[in-house]
């Protein structure tokens, strides 16, 4: 356990003086660096190999009463990476695992969310006619794990058009991009047109879908667990659409995220 927070640690200061060339090396490591810990710290904290996760209750009732408001959460700063390290070792050192694996969590997504607001800042300010909406801007890390890493961003005009992009991994989308990946030959048509098509962009495996109702979808894999999203609202035609996927830095985003 300690050489791998050792190597965290190595690793942690490598990317604070090179952040922008280190994603791919941090990525690799991190993958180890899961498996080790999980396995490691579970163990030594009595957890069960199948009972890592406990599921998700209700605590609504038939009946009950239905809240009608409330002041919500305030923002809070990403995890300090190098203090939720130092607080891994404290807690690894007094054999409280449970602390030393939650810290561990804690400074990787403090990365993560670094990594993804690098990425924000390589996206295009325009597109087409398009302005991005940097207000709407997400970055989230839900839990342990390059999968878990979702980058959104917005850009709409004055009228009705609008653009809106994601880039990690897409929960909702992930079925359907295996699916359609992973049979070369498979498409839908209804009728005349096809609602599917798979496609390239600047040389990258792609679907793009078509419904009246939400407009253009574009799907672009960036490797084995992430891709790009583009929502296309109001587009006049897949031709625009391809065109705006185009002036996205794709190779670019696949080397921050270690995926080449």
């Amino acid at each position: 356990m300690k050489k791998v927070l050792y190597s965290l640690c190595f690793l942690i200061a490598f990317m604070a003086a090179n952040t922008a060339s280190s994603q791919g090396l941090f990525k690799k490591l991190k993958d180890k660096v899961n498996k080790v810990v999980d396995k490691e710290v579970d163990k030594k904290a009595g957890i069960p190999p199948d009972n890592q996760s406990a599921g998700n209750s209700s605590s609504s009732s038939p009946g009950g009463p239905v809240n009608k408001g409330g002041a919500g959460l305030t923002n809070t700063a990403p995890p300090d990476v190098k203090a939720q390290m130092a607080e891994a070792e404290t807690a690894h050192a007094a054999k409280n695992y449970s602390d030393a694996r939650y810290s561990l969590q804690q400074a990787l997504m403090g990365v993560e969310i670094q990594l993804g607001r690098q990425i924000l800042k390589s996206l295009p300010p325009t597109v087409d006619t398009l302005n991005a909406d940097t207000a709407q801007d997400v970055v989230m890390s839900t839990q342990w794990g390059w999968s878990n890493l979702s980058i959104h961003r917005v850009w709409k005009n004055t009228a009705d058009k609008q653009m809106t992009v994601t880039v990690g991994n897409a929960g909702v989308y992930a079925g359907l991009a295996t699916l359609y990946f992973s049979n070369a030959g498979m498409m839908e048509a209804n009728g005349s047109k096809q609602n599917f098509k798979q496609v390239r962009v600047k040389g990258n495996k792609a679907i793009i879908q078509y419904e009246d109702s939400k407009g253009y979808t574009l799907i672009v894999s960036l490797g084995q667990t992430s891709m790009t999203v583009w929502e296309c609202i109001n587009f006049a035609n897949e031709q625009e659409v391809m065109a705006a996927a185009n002036s996205f830095d794709i190779d670019g985003i696949k080397k921050m995220l270690g995926e080449q």
